[in-house]
């Protein structure tokens, strides 16, 4: 983690706000916001962009379960949970809105170091298998459309499916265009043939 983070903060409680700003100074990160209500909070991701938010739970207007399903969908971020309730629903929903860390108060800096370096790590690791998935689906995507184009060409054509990958594959050197490409082609022009 750089020793910069930007981190939004969030609790109700003003004493709270200001033990944590001073927890993470001392852990040499940056306080870009500090909310005092859930909407507060998800305005505030939106102007500073942190590179992770704290929110506590209970906030007024909107709870930080809340908030933090408001700035996911905004944009990524990993969150961090605080409460004084390590209730079962809470952690349920606290998980199912997608927050990386939960802890319970009080939280020394002890306990807020090891929550902020797993939550940034997990929320990283997380977003490469987002990457890994979109990169598989696409390339399922791009076999399914050669495997019609291959079917096209050797049922109109009455080749192997071995002389079809063939054919698509000089088309593709010869227009040096991707093989998807030749085969969404050949799929496009399909009833003109």
């Amino acid at each position: 983690m750089s020793p910069r983070s930007r981190i939004l903060i969030a609790d109700d409680e003003a004493i709270r706000l200001i033990t944590l700003r001073t927890q993470l100074a001392t852990l040499g990160m940056e306080v870009v916001g500090e909310a005092t209500t859930g909407r507060e909070a998800v305005a505030l991701a939106r102007e500073t962009a942190p590179d992770l938010v704290i929110l506590d739970i209970k906030m007024p207007e909107m709870d930080g379960i809340e908030a933090a399903r408001e700035i996911s969908r905004a944009r990524a971020v990993p969150i961090i949970l605080l409460t004084a309730y390590s209730d079962q629903v809470l952690v349920e929903r606290a998980a199912a809105a997608g927050v990386f860390a939960y802890l319970v108060k009080p939280v020394g800096e002890e306990d807020l170091l090891p929550a902020i370096l797993t939550a940034r790590t997990r929320f990283a690791e997380f977003q490469e298998l987002r990457k890994e998935v979109a990169t598989l689906s696409e390339a399922l995507e791009a076999r399914k459309v050669i495997e019609r184009a291959k079917g096209i060409l050797m049922d109109r054509l009455r080749i192997s499916e071995a002389e079809a990958f063939r054919r698509m594959q000089i088309q593709s050197q010869r227009e040096n265009k991707r093989l998807v490409e030749i085969a969404r082609a050949i799929i496009t022009a399909h009833p003109m043939l």
